[in-house]
């Protein structure tokens, strides 16, 4: 008995849930149906019944009704779509006003994260980033040569790259040549007063001619003693980036033996794109950094921009000069720089994340306020020019203060393509007017139109009606049409199997859009329709 009651207490308690269940889902069901106008009948029976009526709700003129996965078959009343299991939309006509633009609803967007800016003016202060290696400024650079023939007897500075000070001595030659010319002044100057001035004139020339400066002659003459050892001073201070002197070596006059350096200051090669070069000019500021040094910001200029692009990066190079106070920047080290040119000519300024960029060309999305308050969008087609922080400047096709998209402006740009490109293949051109349109949409043509084009599937038959049937086919290549289930109209003469039967069948699209059977048969193995 005991286990009896605990059974009755379970089904009591699942019949229960299982009826609180089904009350919860029946009113979410009708909340859903409720909430949505297609779905109900009294909102259906208020709405406008034909093509040119006013819809009430909204007080704005319907142009036609169509299946926006079939937007190019339309019908002059309301009613359920042939072709997906969802009701007709109406199409409004205050919507055909901007040509290639589209309609969303207000809390769509919203779900869509659509967000718009206004486009302004000004003018851009761009900045070029560019990477480049330090190296040495070849303009603050001295040599130290022979003067004279002799014999290398002592070197002060025996490797490359070792600092020197401005003065400091390098090397000490032993000359020969010297000898001679200085024991002739002398012997000149012990003759005394009695010597003429062109005589003694001519023995320091001969000293000048052997290779010995001003000092030299001076030394000679004040201390009275030849001097046959030159010493070779450095003229900048910096570091021997060349040595070719080595100890006990024969020198010739003018065998370049040392060459210096200054370190003072260094330069940056960068490499600028090709596309910003033109924002670049000498004498522009430039702020550098470099990993050696973090944290720190060297200022500098630049020096010039060389007149070669390189093949591979398609870069220019810009010689930029940097102090080097610490001497802490050596050839050879990384830097980033970052070039401030003067600002650019007043435009109009858009954010860049609103520039759809195809390759082909630039657009933009409109919003533009329709006369039922609702926002429409379109498309527009636009010139850019330069971009910096985050904006770019639009130099012909949109004007101040318009209203841009700046997300979601790809899926827009989707669908105006594709209700354009549905009106292109309808041959369909917006009326001036509802009732013209509700007239027209199933007027024939005066002219004689062209053939249309015969398309191939096979499927299964779902409803017969007459004139009419319902197929679940196949995907069809030359509409690149997945498969799906829809309705054809039956041509003239065409006769339907019955349901159930699987069948092939040729259709081609009629001038009103709709897609007509020429031509049905049953086929000899069931098809992909499902």
């Amino acid at each position: 008995m005991k286990t009896r009651a605990l059974a009755t207490g379970a089904i009591a308690l699942a019949l229960a849930g299982a009826g609180g269940f089904g009350l919860w889902w029946l009113g979410m069901t009708q909340g859903m149906r409720m909430a949505s106008p297609a779905q109900s009948p009294s909102a259906a029976a208020a709405g406008p019944q034909h093509a040119g009526d006013i819809d009430p709700a909204t007080g704005r003129k319907v142009l036609y009704w169509h299946d926006p996965m079939v937007p190019a078959q339309r019908f002059d009343k309301p009613g359920k779509s042939p072709f997906m299991d969802m009701q007709l939309v109406p199409v409004y006509a205050d919507e055909g006003a901007a040509e290639g633009g589209v309609s969303i609803p207000s809390q769509v967007q919203q779900n869509l994260g659509i967000r718009t800016a206004p486009a302004k003016r000004g003018s851009l202060a761009p900045r070029v980033e560019a990477v480049g290696n330090v190296a040495w400024n070849e303009r603050d650079v001295a040599l130290v040569q022979a003067r004279a023939n002799g014999f290398l007897e002592k070197l002060n500075v025996r490797a490359t790259l070792d600092p020197v000070r401005k003065g400091q001595a390098l090397a000490e030659l032993y000359v020969p040549d010297w000898v001679a010319a200085q024991e002739e002044f002398l012997a000149v100057r012990r003759m005394g007063s009695a010597v003429p001035p062109a005589l003694r004139e001519g023995a320091i020339e001969r000293m000048r001619l052997a290779g010995m400066q001003d000092a030299q002659i001076r030394l000679v003459e004040s201390t009275g003693k030849v001097h046959a050892r030159l010493t070779l001073f450095a003229p900048i201070a910096g570091v021997v980036s060349e040595l070719s002197a080595r100890e006990g070596m024969t020198v010739m006059a003018g065998a370049p033996l040392f060459r210096i350096n200054g370190i003072d200051t260094v330069w940056v090669n960068a490499e600028v794109p090709e596309n910003a070069a033109r924002l670049v000019r000498p004498g522009a500021a430039v702020k550098a950094r470099s990993p050696a040094l973090p944290g720190e910001i060297l200022e500098g200029k630049v020096g010039a921009i060389l007149p070669e692009v390189d093949r591979a990066t398609r870069t220019l190079k810009a010689r930029i000069e940097l102090a080097n106070p610490k001497h802490r920047l050596v050839p050879g080290m990384f830097a980033s720089v970052e070039l401030a040119p003067a600002p650019l000519p007043e435009a109009v300024l858009v954010p860049s994340e609103a520039v759809i960029r195809t390759g082909e060309r630039n657009v933009v999305i409109v919003a533009e306020k329709g006369q039922d308050g609702e926002r429409r969008f379109r498309p527009v087609n636009v010139e850019v020019g330069a971009e910096a922080g985050g904006e770019t400047s639009i130099l012909r096709g949109l004007d101040a203060g318009t209203e841009v998209v700046t997300s979601g402006q790809f899926l827009i740009d989707s669908e105006a393509s594709l209700k354009a490109s549905a009106e292109r293949l309808s041959g369909s051109s917006q009326p001036a007017d509802a009732e013209h349109e509700g007239h027209a949409m199933n007027a024939p043509s005066s002219a004689a139109p062209a053939k249309p084009a015969l398309h191939h599937a096979e499927g299964r038959i779902v409803k017969a009606e007459p004139g009419r049937v319902t197929i679940s086919h196949g995907p069809v290549p030359s509409l690149q049409w997945p498969p799906m289930t829809m309705g054809f109209q039956l041509g003239k003469g065409v006769a339907a199997p019955k349901e159930g039967a699987t069948v092939r069948f040729d259709f081609a699209q009629r001038p009103d859009g709709a897609f007509e059977i020429e031509s049905i048969a049953p086929a000899a193995s069931p098809g992909n329709g499902k």
